[in-house]
């Protein structure tokens, strides 16, 4: 993938507020450097280019179905869906889960696109503990599809509980994981930058306390 596309969506994601830096407390109680927030992700200009880079990292992998993880999934399968399309002639089914099973109307808890018999890439904005993540392949395996990778957008190489990082101990399991940018990636930005220079420390020293590689 063009790490001038990387530059260019991490210049809009800063620019939005979809990264900033600081010091934010996340649910591990750790205090990290920054923070990326997809949900902010919403206008037509950041929800095209972060498609595109979605599309471009998946082109070349032979996919035929995309699942959005629910919540900030959902969005993104729409939008991947269609840039392979536009961008890529390949003809990509999709289709999301809800959080809670529906009652009436066609009932259950997947939406879109079949998923029996189903090759099918999950995609997701982050992994943080990889809860939510095991949940939806569960209910992917139970309705009969099979897993054919799971691609998000920031792998923030950071280790959970265990000395491994949840996309880590997804692998270890054998699927597949994708992520279009990492810590690393923003580490080098900001290195190169000099109005965020003064983030560098702060965030190499976060790397070197909670990373994993």
């Amino acid at each position: 993938m063009s790490q001038s596309l990387i530059a260019d969506f991490i210049e809009l994601a800063l620019s939005r507020g979809v990264l900033r830096f600081g010091e934010f407390e996340l649910k591990s109680g750790r205090i990290s450097p920054y923070f990326f927030n997809a949900g902010l992700v919403c206008d037509s200009e950041a929800s095209s280019l972060l498609a595109k880079l979605y599309a471009s990292r998946l082109s070349g992998a032979g996919v035929t179905q995309l699942f959005g993880a629910a919540y900030k999934g959902i969005p993104l399968a729409a939008g991947v869906a269609q840039m392979l399309w536009s961008e890529h002639a390949a003809r990509v089914a999709w289709g999301y889960n809800r959080k809670e099973a529906k009652a009436h109307g066609e009932g259950g808890q997947l939406v879109g696109a079949p998923v029996a018999g189903q090759s099918v890439w999950i995609i997701d904005d982050v992994i943080t503990a990889g809860t939510a993540m095991r949940e939806v392949i569960s209910l992917l395996k139970a309705e009969g599809a099979q897993i054919a990778g799971v691609i998000v957008a920031l792998d923030r190489k950071e280790r959970g509980v265990g000395a491994n990082s949840a996309i880590q101990e997804l692998k270890a399991e054998g699927y597949r994981v994708e992520a279009l940018f990492s810590i690393d990636e923003i580490i080098d930005y900001v290195a190169a930058s000099p109005k965020l220079k003064v983030h560098l420390s702060a965030m190499q020293t976060y790397r070197e306390t909670y990373g994993v590689s």
